[in-house]
């Protein structure tokens, strides 16, 4: 299989990215400016964004733009990839594509598909592992360098990068980790995989776990314990935002901290004391430190209980 690159050479190497986010995009960015040739990107459709729902190139498609390296955006990759035949790639990587890759797509580049999941596999297969390691209390997760097959995260794993979880960190802080394990591990680990130095192991399957894509319904909070309600939040923020309802209004909780006070209220009321937002959950009170009513524009938990004068009568459900 390795027989045609004796010495790993970048720049003779035709690589396929495909990858659409924001982190797909810095990995992507960072082999282009160490030296890789990258013969096109495959990335999902461009979507409106905003309340002007203005129709924006994703992120992975404006880094190829600005190195002028071909972009293909097929609706449906299963049904649509006798393109990528034409390109002759040596080899695929891919990285949050937000499509499942076909067989017959895998079988195309001379040195296999590559994958970079987000997680240590075998846990927390799936489209959303940065999200839910934070929300099940994980303190350590980090990247995986593996073979892509047809079936969802299960091929070989040939190397890893770890991060640790900090108590403050949320999806965002811990997505920025993970992009920057990523591009560390495939920079270190490629020229090993070409070369034929990596072989692979496989996954214990009595140890894989689940990670499913973050729904509509999961960015709803539920008023539970406050170690479940945090590490929910955080998992959520800062984007989508996980939210309560303030009688019709979405009431998004984008920071929260514990706050000790013996003295428990009705479940899901909010109290201004000491110029602390709190909100009552099953165990106790967390402070709310940044939150955002619907319409309104991010601010701080005091900011809001400043505006609203009668929020010691506010009860989020």
């Amino acid at each position: 299989m390795y027989n045609n690159y004796d010495m790993f050479d970048k720049k003779s190497l035709k690589i396929v990215f495909m990858g659409t986010p924001s982190i797909a995009a810095k990995v992507f960015l960072d082999m282009i400016n160490d030296g890789y040739n990258f013969v096109g990107l495959i990335a999902q459709e461009d979507k409106p964004v905003g309340r002007k729902k203005i129709l924006m190139d994703v992120p992975t498609k404006v880094v190829a733009k600005e190195h002028n390296i071909p972009v293909y955006q097929p609706h449906k990759i299963r049904l649509d990839y006798e393109f990528v035949k034409e390109l002759q790639p040596d080899l695929i990587i891919t990285l949050a594509y937000g499509q499942i890759v076909p067989q017959g797509l895998l079988d195309i580049p001379t040195f296999g598909c590559l994958n970079l999941h987000g997680s240590i596999l075998p846990k927390y297969r799936g489209a959303a592992p940065i999200q839910r390691a934070i929300e099940q209390g994980e303190t350590r997760t980090g990247v995986t360098l593996m073979e892509m097959v047809d079936k969802m995260d299960a091929g070989r794993m040939y190397d890893f990068e770890y991060v640790d979880i900090l108590e403050e960190d949320n999806y965002t802080s811990l997505r920025d980790k993970i992009a920057d394990a990523a591009s560390k591990l495939v920079l270190r680990s490629l020229p090993e995989y070409i070369n034929g130095n990596l072989k692979g192991i496989p996954q214990n399957e009595d140890e894989v776990t689940f990670a499913d894509k973050i729904s509509k319904e999961d960015e709803k909070l539920s008023l539970v314990d406050i170690k479940t309600f945090i590490n929910k939040v955080r998992s959520l923020a800062n984007e989508p935002g996980g939210y309560l309802l303030l009688e019709d209004k979405k009431f998004k909780v984008l920071e929260c901290k514990r706050f000790d006070n013996e003295t428990l209220k009705e479940l899901g009321s909010l109290s201004f004391i000491n110029k602390k937002l709190l909100l009552q959950l099953q165990d106790g009170q967390v402070e709310l430190t940044k939150v955002q009513l619907e319409g309104k524009n991010v601010m701080s938990g005091k900011d809001f209980a400043n505006g609203h004068k009668d929020v010691n009568t506010y009860i989020l459900k």
